[in-house]
């Protein structure tokens, strides 16, 4: 019982540890810290870089999930809707729609069917044709809408309105939605890829800073090392000092974008794509994950930077 137990207790022991190197981390060494310039250009430019990059991540992951939601949304909708388009000659139009909608209503898996009216019809063709169209005067097809519901057999339908109504063709979107799906893919990968340029971006910017903190005090660094200082101790300080710096900094940059995004227009009173470009519900929480990973970021590019240059500063 004694090893189980001990085996049990280690993973705590180590969270404890971790926890501890956090809290350390967090609350600074007044010693060390005085190794690290306080204000100057790479505290500005830590700063600068961390918001600048958080406002870009949360602008990123925003409109990887609008476009993502505008898409699906779409999608969904043009998946349940379909067309029915008759073209025929002027004096069987009325009677080939009428046997159309009889066929539709007597097939399972249609929800509902209409005729649209010549002002849906003229509403439809406005922006390309104006507002003053004489639609009896155009060879204009007519038009039915078709709500699916489940079980439907599209390839049966066709089949039965090829042979009882010639001039009909069903189109269930599919064009149309196949398209919409596979760029709602690849925006989200792009969102993604945008994020990691970001996060590199960040990470070189604040390990070009961290470099030139350290080459500016090489004589410091020196006089540290005469006194017994080993080079993991100057390290720590310029990893905490610049950690923070970067937490700081990504935590303004997100707050500023999360109160732009919030005072956007919203989709459902003005519609539109760009008017939808925002978090909804529980997505207002993902952002406050961006000040966390550009504090980890800037944890590990800091610390490969310091022990590379320290090694480096004689």
């Amino acid at each position: 019982m004694s090893g189980l137990g001990g085996r049990l207790l280690a993973p705590v022991a180590a969270l404890r540890q971790r926890a501890r190197r956090a809290l350390a981390l967090l609350q600074g060494d007044s010693q060390a810290d005085r190794v690290v310039p306080p204000t100057g250009f790479t505290a500005k430019l830590t700063l600068f870089t961390a918001g600048a990059m958080a406002f870009l991540a949360v602008f990123a992951l925003a409109l990887s999930l609008a476009t993502g939601r505008v898409a699906s949304r779409w999608s969904e909708e043009l998946a349940r809707s379909a067309t029915l388009r008759i073209s025929a000659p002027a004096d069987q139009r009325e009677a080939q729609a009428a046997r159309a909608l009889e066929v539709l209503e007597s097939t399972p898996g249609i929800a509902s069917a209409r005729m649209l009216s010549d002002d849906e019809q003229r509403a439809l063709l406005a922006p390309w044709l104006g507002v003053d169209l004489p639609l009896e005067n155009l060879p204009v097809p007519v038009l039915i809408e078709v709500i699916e519901g489940e079980g439907l057999d599209v390839a049966g339908l066709k089949a039965r309105l090829a042979g009882e109504v010639p001039g009909a063709v069903y189109d269930d979107h599919a064009r149309w939605r196949t398209p919409l799906v596979r760029a709602a893919s690849r925006l989200r990968w792009l969102g993604l890829v945008a994020l990691g340029l970001i996060a590199a971006s960040m990470a070189a910017m604040i390990t070009l800073a961290a470099g030139s903190a350290l080459a500016a005090n090489a004589r410091l660094i020196a006089t540290l090392r005469l006194v017994g200082a080993r080079d993991s101790y100057i390290a720590r300080a310029f990893v905490r000092r610049f950690t923070q710096r970067a937490l700081v900094g990504a935590a303004v940059g997100t707050s500023v974008a999360m109160l732009a995004l919030a005072l956007l227009p919203k989709a459902e009173t003005a519609g539109g794509f760009l008017t939808g470009l925002g978090f909804t519900g529980a997505g207002w929480l993902l952002p406050l994950l961006v000040p966390l990973l550009a504090a980890v970021t800037a944890f590990w590019a800091t610390r490969a930077a310091a022990l590379r240059t320290l090694r480096q500063v004689t």
